[in-house]
């Protein structure tokens, strides 16, 4: 029960008793409530600004659990991209090189992911960086690994068709030739016999016989068996897959038709001197992607390296051309 209050009084020189109107009562009873609500919300605000409650306390330690496996996730992505990147090393300079392919453009092994912006789903968070960062590694990573993955599918096919391959790459002589004296001009540039012009000789001429016999350098197809007075006169060309061909030139006579199949070691001719030529030879050329290369690298089946040796010293002799 509520204490009795008594107010003095002065006048009377008594203690009368205080009565407090209903009005008095309700906003005093109010006065004590307000009171009570704002101390209320000051413990409120003070325990959760200095306080953590258990529920949140949960949520900081999953926070920090995450954020220490995203460190360690990315130290291992960095070791998956180290060894990624030897993977594509080895897969560019080694086997593409051995099965001579060329190697996988960089822009299109770094090429970034599509869309315009495939995060925004992660935008907006605490650790928007961390996350983001991470998941972008990680598509690089896929992407690099997909474009890897279809190149050791082409490696794998090169290496299935070596065997057919070495069979075709142009490996030995056009025209026996076991002591190297037959052999007039090489490649570079000479002296050409009709103009007296210094010119760049693109294959190799080989001084022989009218009528001696000239073989296939490599499996191919015939893809020209054309006569002319001029330039390489009557000449041959074959393609021999993997980039390559080779033409011969001057004949005196064909033994092949266009289109047909040849192996390594087939008659394709016979020596000769038509078009622009001064006396009976091959003039004999190696096309690798369409560009005119030194045949000197392509004796290997037929010599040894004494003969090559003495083919290189003859061939580079600064002389003059047969055509």
């Amino acid at each position: 029960m509520a204490k009795t209050k008594y107010k003095y009084n002065p006048h009377t020189l008594t203690y009368e008793k205080i009565k407090l109107s209903p009005w008095e009562k309700v906003r005093k009873g109010l006065a004590y409530v307000f009171v009570f609500i704002l101390v209320s919300l000051g413990v409120v605000v003070v325990s959760y600004n200095i306080f953590s409650s258990p529920k949140e306390l949960m949520l900081e330690r999953e926070n920090e659990f995450l954020k220490e496996n995203y460190k360690r996730l990315n130290k291992e992505l960095t070791q998956v991209e180290k060894v990624l990147w030897d993977i594509e090393e080895r897969d560019d300079n080694i086997y593409r090189v051995i099965f001579e392919a060329e190697p996988i453009a960089a822009s299109i092994r770094n090429a970034g992911v599509g869309g315009v912006n495939r995060y925004s789903h992660l935008e907006g968070y605490a650790n928007e960086n961390v996350v983001i960062n991470t998941s972008k590694r990680l598509d690089q990573i896929a992407k690099e690994l997909y474009v890897q993955s279809k190149s050791y599918d082409e490696v794998i096919e090169l290496a299935t068709n070596k065997e057919k391959m070495l069979a075709a790459i142009p490996a030995i002589q056009p025209i026996p030739n076991k002591n190297l004296k037959r052999m007039a001009s090489g490649y570079g540039y000479r002296i050409h016999p009709v103009y007296k012009t210094r010119k760049l000789h693109t294959g190799m001429d080989f001084t022989s016989p009218t009528g001696t016999e000239i073989y296939a350098t490599g499996d191919g197809k015939i893809i020209k068996v054309k006569k002319s007075r001029r330039g390489y006169g009557m000449h041959v060309v074959i393609d021999h897959g993997f980039g390559y061909q080779t033409l011969y030139g001057h004949m005196s006579k064909f033994n092949v038709r266009r289109g047909q199949v040849v192996k390594r070691g087939d008659i394709i001719g016979f020596v000769g001197s038509t078009g622009t030529s001064t006396a009976p030879h091959l003039h004999y050329e190696v096309i690798k992607d369409g560009k005119k290369i030194n045949p000197i690298n392509f004796y290997f089946n037929d010599l040894s390296p004494e003969e090559y040796d003495r083919m290189i010293e003859i061939s580079s002799s600064a002389n003059q051309s047969f055509d």
